[in-house]
């Protein structure tokens, strides 16, 4: 199995300026930061980089600067859309961009039928040279992509792999047994890492990682090496941090948590809504404690 993009790829938040507007500048540094403490790839526009309010224009005025900032770092774009015309063509522009693969997810809100999942992802897969992982989160999206309809699109050559956020062990080993073992999974949560792990998976498409990307690399890199109870201590230490980044949507507390951080994230766009005043206090106990 190759890992193209490593263990740790995370879904990196979007920068906004006072204005509200996409802060660039602030963008190359947190991306920095997340190279620069475990994380093997990262994510552009994806859920947590609040690709919903997004503009194609920003999203690949995105791609561009990070990509310009950082040359030989792996990226991914987040060119999903519940519209199949769309998706093919982001993950055109994204490819023109030099991105190094694509992130796809079900489509939302129309809720297609598997067949419909099928031929929205094959016709995106068809149009494209760059790897392609697939992002089941029917939570958002209203609709579960199937383990018998991944082993079907695992068959098409440049669908590489998953992020599989149904919060569901056993939809993830039933996704192992009917794909090829080069088929690659990643656990969409955080808190699931060990345990998709134990069923195949890879690793991680991490939010969690902006705030302890380095614990993060040390939980895997353990239990890549067997040592799993040294795994399990430091998934149980990081619990508290996983819980509280989704004590409300994401990436709200995430946002907070950045800028209690020192990261100029700004606030999220509507019709999300900063943190509470009880909830910014409860993410800082967390960090304060983590600190400690």
């Amino acid at each position: 199995m190759t890992l193209e993009f490593g263990r740790i790829i995370t879904a990196m938040a979007t920068p906004f300026d006072h204005n509200g507007d996409v802060n660039y500048s602030e963008a190359i540094r947190l991306a920095q930061h997340l190279y620069d403490t475990g994380s093997d790839a990262i994510v552009l526009a994806g859920t947590t980089g609040e690709s919903p309010t997004l503009t194609h224009d920003e999203e690949f005025q995105l791609f561009k600067t990070i990509r310009d900032a950082f040359p030989t770092k792996k990226i991914i774009a987040g060119t999903g859309s519940n519209c199949t015309r769309t998706a093919v063509e982001s993950t055109r522009e994204a490819a023109d961009l030099g991105v190094d693969g694509v992130l796809q997810v079900v489509p939302y809100y129309n809720r297609p039928s598997q067949e419909g999942c099928y031929q929205h992802f094959k016709a995106v897969a068809e149009a494209t040279d760059l790897p392609v992982i697939l992002y089941n989160i029917p939570g958002r999206t209203g609709r579960n992509l199937e383990p018998e309809t991944i082993a079907r699109l695992a068959e098409i050559p440049t669908i590489i792999g998953i992020k599989e956020s149904a919060g569901s062990v056993d939809q993830a080993q039933k996704i192992r047994d009917v794909t090829p073992a080069e088929f690659i999974i990643y656990s969409g949560d955080d808190g699931l890492t060990l345990d998709f792990m134990e069923c195949g998976a890879v690793g991680v498409v991490s939010v969690a990682a902006h705030i302890v990307g380095k614990q993060m690399a040390e939980m895997i890199a353990a239990f890549v090496a067997g040592d799993k109870d040294k795994a399990r201590q430091i998934e149980t230490e990081l619990k508290p941090v996983f819980d509280v980044l989704f004590i409300t949507s994401n990436p709200t507390p995430l946002k907070a948590a950045l800028t209690i951080s020192g990261f100029n994230v700004g606030q999220p766009r509507l019709p999300l809504v900063p943190a509470t005043e009880a909830e910014v206090a409860q993410i800082e106990n967390i960090i304060r404690q983590l600190k400690a």
